[in-house]
């Protein structure tokens, strides 16, 4: 018997938008300042469990550039309770996993689990933040470790490409050293600098705990006061963040022999935080960079064969916003790689968007926060942002509005620092070195 088939419905939705479900939001505060976001969404099993500190590589101290990013490592070595293989096991022998990651402001301890383990992910976060003891021995090997990590990134030149453009970007400010810090550094570390970080940034001003997956907002906020509620701030003064003085930034042109087989090209600019052009800024970098239909990969791959890879990123800061172009090319096609760059960033395809660009560009960013928003330690990730940036959760109804309203005008004014030359920096590295 022959069946019917039939196409799969999309529903009623006419425009990405509307096919946004967020689930429930809620948030709060403790009396000792530790603030709290969870997200319930019911049609899942799991729970990601995320304790936030804002303290990154830019709060590292001076001579101990890598603190930050050491202790994301050093903490999984051992707690007063649980030795290092017992903080891997407890929850991967529940079948989830526990994660972290370090960026120039904040770090994260990430734990994902089932729904019934989530008092054991609030214990072993807890367990980490409070009870380490930082074994010597332990301390030792995984300095060794993260010397890897740093010979790693110092054997992908499009990796070091970036730390060495923020380096002279950023001149003799912390968010111009590697997250990593250098070997010298990381080898300088310490049990007495590592507690001396923890008192000053792991507090609860400073701390945000975010819950997404099928829980309840009261179940968190009971956890979260149970384990967390303890803790108080430091009287110290001098965690407050040390902001980058704009006018401290030199534009340069700096071309260095590596020992790549392509050359690596970076260039990009800083300006003043807006949070007007926030989202003019967003719209700017989809139509550049997202995917092989944006202008950098037509122009330069598909209509000159100059490159295989070439992307805008913008990265935001508390006070400056950065802007860079990054592509790889051959040696004998460099100059006119940069001079197709310089084109497009002060011509018309910027100043005058094209109506079809613009609309693709942002389609495409309504596309990606659904898809997005289907993975779950992305959404946190997304809630932590918006609460470290903005000071409040943007709901994605509320972001798909501002990128819907964003205009050829207003895509034209957030390329208009891209169209200064003499603000533009540029760095390569040129086959040619040892």
């Amino acid at each position: 018997m022959r069946k019917n088939i039939v196409s799969p419905s999309i529903g009623n939705a006419t425009h990405p938008a509307e096919r946004l479900s967020t689930g429930i939001v809620e948030s709060g505060t403790l009396p000792n300042g530790l603030r709290i976001v969870s997200n319930q969404v019911p049609w899942i099993h799991s729970v990601t469990l995320g304790l936030w500190i804002n303290a990154g590589s830019r709060e590292d101290p001076e001579g101990f550039e890598g603190m930050a990013h050491f202790i994301e490592h050093a903490l999984f070595k051992g707690t007063q309770k649980r030795d290092y293989v017992e903080i891997a096991r407890c929850v991967e022998e529940t079948g989830g996993y526990i994660d972290a990651w370090t960026t120039k402001e904040q770090t994260c301890l990430c734990v994902r689990c089932l729904r019934e383990h989530l008092h054991l992910a609030f214990d072993l976060l807890a367990d980490l933040c409070c009870n380490p003891v930082f074994p010597p021995d332990e301390i030792e090997k995984e300095k060794e470790v993260v010397l890897e990590e740093i010979a790693s990134v110092n054997d992908t030149p499009e990796e070091l490409i970036f730390e060495d453009f923020d380096r002279r970007a950023f001149s003799r400010h912390p968010l111009g050293t590697a997250i990593l810090g250098t070997e010298e550094s990381v080898e300088r570390l310490t049990g007495k600098e590592i507690r001396d970080f923890m008192r000053r940034h792991y507090v609860p001003s400073k701390m945000l705990v975010t819950a997404i997956g099928n829980i309840e907002h009261d179940a968190v906020t009971g956890l979260a006061e149970s384990f967390w509620g303890h803790l108080k701030d430091s009287p110290q003064e001098d965690s407050v963040r040390r902001l980058f003085d704009l006018s401290a930034y030199r534009p340069f042109t700096k071309t260095l022999k590596k020992s790549v087989f392509q050359s690596q090209i970076l260039l990009g600019t800083i300006f003043p935080r807006d949070d007007r052009r926030f989202w003019g800024l967003m719209v700017l970098n989809a139509m550049l960079s997202s995917g092989m239909s944006s202008i950098l990969n037509l122009e330069l791959r598909e209509k000159r064969g100059l490159v295989y890879q070439a992307y805008s990123s913008v990265s935001f800061y508390d006070e400056v916003t950065e802007f860079n172009v990054y592509a790889g090319t051959d040696k004998g096609k460099t100059s006119k790689t940069l001079d197709t760059i310089a084109e497009l960033l002060t011509g018309n395809v910027l100043k005058e968007p094209d109506p079809f660009e613009l609309a693709a560009a942002k389609s495409k960013m309504l596309g990606s926060m659904i898809l997005g928003m289907e993975k779950m330690t992305r959404r946190m990730s997304h809630i932590a942002q918006d609460m470290f940036y903005f000071g409040r959760y943007l709901s994605p109804s509320e972001k798909a509005g501002m990128i819907d309203g964003v205009t050829a005008e207003d895509v034209a004014v957030a390329a208009a620092a891209l169209g200064i030359p003499e603000q533009i920096s540029t760095l390569v590295y040129k086959p040619g070195g040892r």
